[in-house]
């Protein structure tokens, strides 16, 4: 499953977002299941994993070092936030507050494909992520794959 593209959504009052029929597709066609789970993300904020992918991202966790600090504080954050969620009839899910302030959503957001999930921003602080990143796109390119995106 690649979740992939830039969807623009509101929260409603009973924090809910409704997933775009694309996203859900992907997913069950991926997916065991239509289960998801919200976690805290980066740069402000929340991801969205299906059941599977969330699976493989807890491995990779309990894989690394329990002995590192960071990774023992990780941990505890990462998992002490995330929520298991599913779809309501029409396709929608509900944002525990939590994680409703952790990312000041409310209103306009944008989900965002990134591959294995998707992350949730709000969108005035999406534009300015956006923004700030944008013209960096080459530099940020070589960084992630170095040689490997060049021309043979």
């Amino acid at each position: 499953m690649l979740l992939t593209g830039t969807f623009h959504r509101s929260i409603d009052e009973k924090q809910r977002i409704a997933l775009p029929k694309s996203v859900r597709d992907a997913v069950a066609a991926g997916a065991s299941s239509l289960v998801f789970y919200l976690t805290p993300g980066t740069d402000g904020s929340i991801c969205l994993y299906a059941e599977d992918s969330f699976e493989k991202l807890a491995t990779r966790l309990a894989e690394a070092s329990p002995v590192s600090g960071d990774v023992r504080a990780f941990g505890r954050l990462f998992y002490a936030n995330a929520r298991r969620v599913e779809l309501d009839r029409q396709g929608r899910l509900r944002v525990p507050q939590e994680l409703v302030d952790l990312a000041s959503l409310g209103g306009e957001i944008v989900l965002v494909g990134v591959g294995d999930h998707l992350e949730l921003w709000e969108a005035t602080r999406w534009r300015t992520y956006l923004e700030a990143q944008q013209n960096q796109y080459d530099q940020l390119a070589e960084s992630a794959f170095g040689e490997s995106i060049k021309p043979r």
